[in-house]
């Protein structure tokens, strides 16, 4: 098939981000776990993003056809490998000549002769990080750098901030990518330490997994009014400092925001925070006097009840009608292994150990039983893996 002509990007000098210690990123990265019907479905989202500036691609083995059809598409457009930077990932727990084979594989499918940076998938759990540090991914990744296959060290982690804590304080990564949304803060103190650091950071999926907010509830429009929900919740992590925000879009058109928002890389405008502080305002309205603050002071639960995360699903449903993400998220509780929640609300036993922790003197077993009528349904599946 004909080589297409070289894409550059449309507009003057892109705003680009430091990212640890391997080239610098654009604002936002695009992510390839969406498009995956068909090699043809990822060409033209490839082409539309380097054209709103874009220049990070974020893909993993775990995402199926996503780095073969990747390379196809950059190889297709003849982008030129000084333009762009590839981030993949590779499960912990393998050993090094099986990974090994996986980051040879990986290079293969994307055409490329090194990876600007490589991270440890999922970096969930006390095990994994030995393995990264000392066990058998230790030596996979140093070899990986001494080879020159990798420019840096990275890992993406859905555990507990203590965990996301010791790796970072390890000294050994590059980068992190974290779940970093307007509607979950928890983790960006982390990201802030991170950042002071040097470290460069991203953001895991701020629209779809931070609140399916490419398609809001009555409520949240009116609540981030005059500002769409996904414009605002970007904001405020890029006003943040965040090194560069993930999108996984399905379709070019996926891309209005990337293409919008591509060079707002300043600190809020008095009307964004005037809209923050409206939806804190009619969050705590709509919620009243069951609102849970996510101070934690309930845990731990000898049911081992995750209260604040289950609770935070609920303050989106009654707070803002976020009910369709809030569903979608507790129906992966225990579904989904080490990567979400492996508790529901209807573990809880009326112990009442709780209740004089928390000090807004919440019901909170009232409030789990509630929570579980409002949100379960049939089980889930992830996206992959």
């Amino acid at each position: 098939m004909p080589r297409k002509k070289e894409m550059t990007a449309s507009h003057e000098g892109p705003v680009r981000r430091p990212f640890g210690r391997s080239a610098a990123v654009s604002l936002f990265t695009l992510g390839t776990m969406r498009a995956l019907d068909h090699q043809d479905q990822l060409e033209p989202i490839v082409a539309r993003y380097l054209a709103a500036g874009g220049n990070h691609f974020e893909t993993a083995p775990a995402y199926g056809a996503a780095q073969r059809y990747l390379g196809r598409a950059l190889g297709r457009l003849a982008v030129p490998r000084r333009s762009f930077c590839v981030t993949s990932k590779l499960l912990p727990g393998m050993g090094v000549e099986e990974g090994w084979c996986q980051l040879q594989q990986t290079l293969e499918h994307l055409g490329l002769q090194r990876l600007d940076n490589l991270a440890v998938h999922g970096l969930n759990r006390p095990d994994h990080l030995r393995w990264a540090l000392e066990g058998a991914g230790a030596e996979l990744l140093e070899r990986a750098q001494r080879q020159k296959l990798v420019d840096q060290i990275g890992f993406s982690s859905h555990g507990d901030p203590a965990l996301i804590e010791r790796a970072l304080a390890s000294g050994r990564f590059g980068f992190v990518s974290l779940h970093l949304h307007l509607f979950d803060p928890r983790r960006l103190p982390l990201a802030a330490k991170a950042l002071a650091a040097g470290l460069g950071v991203m953001a895991i999926s701020p629209a779809d997994k931070g609140g399916l907010l490419h398609q809001p509830s009555p409520e949240l429009l009116e609540d981030c009014h005059p500002f769409h929900p996904l414009e605002l919740a970007y904001r405020v992590l890029l006003a943040r400092g965040i090194s560069t925000l993930t999108v996984g879009a399905a379709r070019p058109e996926d891309l209005g925001w990337v293409e919008s928002l591509a060079h707002r890389d300043g600190p809020l405008t008095a009307a964004e925070q005037r809209s923050l502080e409206q939806l804190q305002r009619r969050r705590g309205e709509r919620l009243g006097a069951s609102e849970c603050h996510q101070c934690r002071a309930c845990l731990p639960c000898p049911q081992e009840v995750p209260i604040p995360e289950l609770l935070r699903l609920r303050n989106l449903a009654v707070g803002h009608g976020m009910v369709a993400h809030a569903r979608e998220r507790y129906g992966m509780v225990g579904q989904a292994g080490h990567w979400f929640e492996t508790v529901a609300a209807d573990a809880c036993r009326r112990c009442q150990a709780c209740l004089p922790r928390c000090p807004h003197g919440l019901p909170i077993p009232d409030l789990l039983a509630d929570t579980h009528g409002r949100l379960a349904a049939p089980p889930r599946r992830r996206l992959w893996g």
